[in-house]
């Protein structure tokens, strides 16, 4: 039990993150931020104080994916300042390490699971050659941003401009 003072009072630190933790429960699960302060005994606007403290972004949730990266540890790191919620991305070696290492059936439903998984989103960044981005439309019905990194089949580790990036991730940021 984490117990201070602050001035004449005395606080329970553990039953303030008890009470942050039921606020965000409790708005996951759909509840508008008057139910939640009705439920709680508190003010709408500290929730709504709250939620502005831990906020990334406004808007479209928003996926990347793409290969064969040559700086993914840039493209990674504008991503994670940016707020983009899922990125998956490979250098060539790791293309063809995540091809060889699965048996066919592994290997298909992998590329099932990351198909279900970037349908969660509402717009996704594909970072491929020319006839992937083509086919990544035809496969999932959702806004998305293509940059073709080259014609295919692409063979070696592509640099990606983080500063396109950046531009989109930007736009998608002020638009919402």
């Amino acid at each position: 039990m984490d117990i201070i003072r602050i001035g004449d009072k005395v606080i329970d630190i553990n039953k303030i993150y008890r009470n942050i933790d039921k606020i965000i429960e409790l708005r996951i699960r759909g509840k508008s931020q008057q139910e939640v302060a009705d439920i709680l005994g508190i003010q709408r606007t500290f929730i709504s104080r709250l939620e502005r403290l831990g906020e990334i972004r406004k808007g479209k949730s928003v996926a990347l994916i793409g290969f064969p990266i040559k700086n993914k540890e840039e493209v990674e790191n504008i991503c994670l300042k940016y707020g983009v919620e899922y990125v998956f991305l490979m250098s060539e070696e790791e293309r063809w390490s995540f091809i060889q290492n699965k048996s066919r059936l592994e290997l298909f439903n992998k590329v099932l699971e990351i198909i279900a998984e970037l349908r969660n989103y509402d717009l996704i960044i594909t970072l491929f050659s020319d006839m992937r981005n083509s086919l990544v439309h035809k496969l999932l019905d959702r806004e998305i941003i293509s940059i073709d990194i080259g014609k295919s089949p692409l063979t070696e580790d592509i640099e990606i401009d983080i500063r396109t990036i950046e531009n989109i991730l930007k736009l998608v940021r002020n638009r919402g």
